[in-house]
């Protein structure tokens, strides 16, 4: 035994050599290993206390494989089952659809599952569950999905009814995959009739409703500021909209040179200048007023620069709060001095010469104006603000917005700003043309949060073109109503509900696509005026159900 013990630790050659020593020793070497391959298949004394079930179990779930078997069982037969057994109440589960433009992943699969159970878990109470799901097949995420498509073609070329058939057909596909998916997922519903919003008469019932909402003064038209998508060329409601907390902006100040008698009218003396502060420069070309709050105290200062710089000095009209924050950024060793103290009611009237364009503006009132920061003079553009917009209107102002569809300005910005991408390059020329004039006073970057096209993750604009809204502001008090019947799980979440429609006044619901439900109106092809009516909406209804 020694000796074949000290064989292993040898190597093949002289392991085998140590076995015939061994064996002959012994004068019974084969025997030997004879006798081990005997003791193997002894059988084992133990085997016959161990006690298991019989069973025709497999030794693997082979899942892959078996649960087909069960699935069909488990949920197409038991939703029909439970429809035609269950005698108890029936209960309806609101399936808001997902967009038709891909496959799906873990957030469609909680949505799905989650649903699941609650229904599963209402047919075990003896409810009659009914469970339609659906399908979004319009709008842009699924035209620009398709889109992608066309590898190596020119999509603006293409005309909207070939767009529309391309999208239609990568709807459905993407429809069907899905279907199939959620049947992965074991998902109990109807399958075999799901509801699209591209169904024909899906379309039509949509319109219907729309027609009563033009029949009740609920939609009209308005050329005014909308958030814009140069990305995706086509104005945006708020709920599409997402916020980037580290979005870069370039702020501004700059001084808009008062006219003559605007000067003479407040006792100042040589170049008088407003001071306004902006955090979007590509909106000074837009620039129409200024406003200044009547209860606020302003203050013209005579500013003295350092000798170096050559300047002769001049006067600059500021908030009387915001003095110190403003001579912080005066080149170093500038002096300055106070000339005089006025109310924002002694500025009303005052005019201006805008600083990009040269247009002589005035100086107006707004309640919405503050000192908490910038200079106590709000630059106005109300053809790129709701605010601006609202103080245009009431003041008489025009809505101007000199930017195109693709996020760029046009000619009427002025020949050396045309064609620029306003957030890019258009803001960096207009900081240069302040700087050349000799009107920037400061200028710096600064990271904040900022609205971006929640589709394309790039950032948006707004913009005044003419657009078609819902006025949901006389909606509020019975949507509000209705709330109150309404069982909401987590409680808190009516609070953030109600908040939600009590901030609502109007929809944006146009869309610059041609994927959708259309908004069925007619133009004059000579003055654009348009016809909607409720004769011209059921016209169209009628020609969809055909």
């Amino acid at each position: 035994m020694n000796q074949t013990f000290a064989a292993l630790q040898l190597g093949p050659a002289k392991r085998a050599a140590a076995r015939l020593a061994a064996g002959a020793q012994t004068g019974s070497g084969s025997c030997r290993t004879q006798s081990y391959a005997t003791e193997a298949k002894k059988k084992n004394p133990y085997s016959h206390t161990i006690k298991l079930p019989q069973t025709e179990f497999p030794l693997r779930a082979d899942a892959a494989r078996r649960e087909k078997q069960f699935r069909h069982r488990c949920t197409d037969a038991l939703y029909e089952w439970q429809l035609k057994n269950n005698r108890g109440p029936q209960f309806i589960l609101h399936d808001g659809p997902p967009y038709a433009n891909g496959d799906l992943h873990i957030g469609h699969f909680m949505n799905k599952v989650l649903k699941d159970i609650i229904n599963r878990y209402q047919v075990m109470q003896g409810k009659r569950v009914v469970y339609i799901p659906g399908f979004d097949g319009h709008g842009l995420p699924i035209e620009q999905k398709a889109l992608e498509t066309l590898k190596g073609r020119d999509r603006d070329s293409l005309d909207p009814m070939e767009i529309r058939k391309l999208a239609r057909n990568f709807a459905l596909k993407a429809v069907a995959r899905q279907t199939e998916s959620f049947k992965e997922y074991a998902v109990m519903g109807d399958w075999a009739h799901p509801y699209m919003t591209l169904d024909p008469s899906y379309e039509a019932n949509q319109l219907e409703i729309f027609k009563a909402m033009v029949e009740q003064g609920y939609i009209y038209r308005q050329n005014k500021p909308v958030y814009w998508s140069p990305s995706s060329r086509t104005a945006l409601a708020e709920a599409e909209l997402e916020y980037n907390e580290k979005h870069v902006s370039t702020s501004v100040y700059v001084k808009m040179q008062l006219t003559d008698e605007s000067v003479a009218r407040i006792g100042g003396a040589g170049k008088v200048s407003a001071l306004v502060w902006t955090t979007t420069p590509w909106t000074l070309p837009a620039n129409r007023a200024i406003a200044v709050h009547p209860d606020l105290e302003y203050v013209l200062i005579q500013v003295a620069e350092n000798s170096e710089s050559g300047s002769a000095g001049y006067q600059l009209l500021v908030g009387k709060d915001r003095l110190e924050a403003v001579s912080a950024m005066l080149p170093e060793g500038s002096t300055v001095a106070e000339v005089c103290m006025l109310n924002g009611k002694q500025l009303e009237g005052l005019s201006y010469s805008s600083a990009v364009s040269g247009k002589e503006c005035p100086i107006l009132l707004a309640n919405y104006v503050t000192s908490d920061s910038g200079t106590g003079l709000v630059h106005s553009a109300p053809g790129h603000g709701q605010e601006d917009y609202d103080f245009g209107l009431a003041n008489g102002i025009e809505i101007y917005a000199p930017v195109d569809d693709n996020g760029r300005f046009t000619s009427a910005a002025g020949v050396a700003l045309a064609g620029m991408e306003v957030l890019g390059e258009g803001t960096r020329a207009v900081v240069a043309m302040l700087r050349d004039a000799g009107v920037l006073l400061h200028v710096q970057e600064f990271t904040h949060s900022y609205p971006y096209d929640w589709r394309t993750k790039k950032p948006i604009i707004q913009r005044a073109t003419p657009q078609w809204f819902a006025n949901v502001g006389s909606l509020k008090a019975s949507a509000s109503e209705s709330l109150r019947d309404v069982k909401i799980f987590p409680e808190f979440g009516r609070r953030r509900l109600e908040s939600f429609v009590a901030a609502r006044s109007e929809w944006c619901i146009s869309r610059q696509r041609v994927w959708g439900v259309p908004i069925p109106v007619f133009y004059n092809k000579s003055s654009g005026e348009p016809l909607l009516t409720a004769e011209s909406i059921s016209h169209v209804i009628g020609i969809i159900r055909e």
